[in-house]
């Protein structure tokens, strides 16, 4: 069957459809596609190649930051490696849990395993712009092991007058430090699977700013609602089904294995 007349049909939003046709035309438009899709990681890897050979710039490798076991400096943050990847975490202060940042929840959520990233000499890090000893415990609670610092009595010299939450690349040779690459918004979108999972699938990610059928299924305004259930970080719904207490006031909660 070729029925190219079968468009997206709807009920009440709940039966966005695509047409439907034979093996032998959604093949020929598969293979149509797969030649954009080459063209398209072709030109990621030029400009990728291109990143490579950016210039950088010195940042002092004194820059203090405080980690689990005190001050330290953005050098110490390498763990010896060469170089050093920092996502920045925005933080909301004097707020509980439930109203912290959704993106920046979003995207650290999902970095896992970093021995693929310490076999290539890369060590990854959060820097958070809230204090330590309270943003920390968000991080036990969401049950993430990624090194963790507070970024708060350096962020505007890191960040030099760019967005609030960021990730930046760093370059250690011997005792000094260069910043070789930064990025916001959508440029973070690597550290987020989920991002290109939901392009693969026929409804994408249901945001607003796609360019998808009429009757596709859309996601709330961008506000946050596209990361956030039930009023919070969806991540966190997870962890509080656990049993983990997401009381940034009181003791750390217990870092228990990944929900």
């Amino acid at each position: 069957m070729n029925d190219r007349t079968n468009t997206a049909r709807t009920d009440s939003g709940a039966r966005a459809l695509p047409p439907i046709v034979d093996r032998a035309t959604w093949q020929a438009e598969r293979d149509a596609l797969l030649k954009r899709e080459k063209a398209h990681t072709h030109e990621g890897d030029a400009i990728a190649a291109a990143r490579r050979r950016l210039p950088m710039v010195e940042v002092p490798a004194a820059t203090p930051l405080t980690g689990p076991d005190g001050p330290v400096t953005l050098l110490e943050t390498f763990e010896g490696r060469r170089q050093l990847i920092a996502y920045f975490h925005m933080w909301h202060d004097g707020h509980p849990a439930a109203e912290q940042c959704e993106g920046c929840t979003f995207f650290n959520s999902q970095v896992r395993e970093l021995s693929y990233l310490h076999a290539r000499d890369v060590t990854y890090a959060t820097s958070c712009k809230g204090p330590y000893e309270v943003s920390v415990r968000y991080r036990d609670f969401m049950g993430w092991d990624v090194p963790w610092y507070s970024a708060r009595d350096s962020i505007e010299a890191l960040h030099a007058d760019r967005s609030a939450f960021g990730l930046a690349c760093y370059l250690r040779d011997g005792d000094r430090v260069f910043e070789t690459y930064w990025t916001t918004g959508r440029g973070v979108e690597p550290l987020a699977p989920t991002c290109g999972l939901l392009d693969m699938t026929v409804h994408g990610r249901q945001e607003p700013w796609e360019d998808s059928p009429a009757g596709w299924p859309r996601s709330r305004e961008n506000d946050g609602g596209n990361w956030r259930s039930a009023g919070r970080p969806t991540a966190q719904l997870s962890r509080l089904e656990a049993g983990r207490s997401d009381d940034l006031a009181g003791p750390r909660p217990r870092a228990a294995g990944r929900p």
